[in-house]
């Protein structure tokens, strides 16, 4: 039987996978700003979703509710600060589908603010992946489901985006694959670090992923599906909502 560490890799390196998948259509393919958009809201509500029935209600379960509380604010708190510092560097839009990031020549390191904020949109989201592994036989499948759908629409809006400022296939690839890949060791590192771990200790770790994944839908995610959706984005991403949380039903 494949040790449960590697599969906990593998769970985060599938769903990271989801972003190399939607930058190869967002580069290869001509998409509407209004598609990419629609797509986008979508996956920002099967994200809300799956922090709030399966992430924080696991986290309570475990923890209690001060443990839960207090990771959720760290997690918003610490991603918000993160995110807005990369943004002084020329990350702010790394998500969008317009030609809104800055190009090498317009923002010098611009580049690697780019890599990093995709990194720190991704790690929460696979730790998650590997801190479910902890509270119950196999991994949840509506997590992996979740953040892989989401996944798709962040990689398309990225890539249409980079590819539009001028950057390189080599770059918009290349920090996909990365970021999938550090994925799958985030999930491995979410198992194997905290399996010692106290239940709050989890609880907490688990809370402060949902919190930063629902600064991150908001600072990165909800602002491309408004602008290009506008009164739509909301039908839109309350239907990613609905069938997430009829996925989180059915499983339990």
């Amino acid at each position: 039987m494949m040790p449960v560490w590697l599969q906990a890799g593998l769970w985060g390196l599938f769903s990271g996978g989801a972003l190399l998948i939607g930058a190869a259509i967002g580069y290869r393919v001509k998409l509407s700003h209004r598609t990419i958009a629609g797509i986008m809201a979508f996956g920002a509500g099967v994200l809300v979703s799956a922090l709030c029935f399966e992430l924080m209600e696991e986290a309570f379960h475990e923890g209690g509710l001060r443990a839960s509380v207090f990771g959720f604010a760290a997690g918003a708190v610490v991603y918000s600060a993160a995110n807005w510092v990369l943004g002084l560097y020329g990350a702010k839009h790394r998500k969008r589908s317009k030609v809104q990031h800055a190009s090498t020549e317009e923002a010098q390191g611009s580049g690697a603010a780019i890599a990093v904020g995709a990194l720190i949109d991704g790690v929460p989201e696979s730790i998650a992946i590997g801190l479910s592994l902890l509270a119950g036989p196999g991994v949840s499948l509506v997590t992996v489901a979740a953040i892989f759908i989401s996944n798709i629409p962040e990689g398309i809006s990225s890539a249409a985006g980079m590819k539009r400022s001028g950057r390189s296939a080599a770059f918009i690839f290349g920090t996909w694959g990365a970021i999938a890949l550090v994925s799958g060791l985030a999930a491995l590192v979410g198992y194997s670090i905290f399996d010692g771990f106290s239940h709050e200790t989890r609880a907490a770790t688990t809370a402060i992923a949902a919190g930063a994944i629902l600064a991150m839908i908001a600072d990165t995610m909800l602002p491309e599906a408004f602008e290009g959706a506008h009164n739509l984005s909301g039908l839109i991403t309350a239907a990613g909502f609905l069938c997430a949380f009829a996925l989180s039903m059915t499983a339990s």
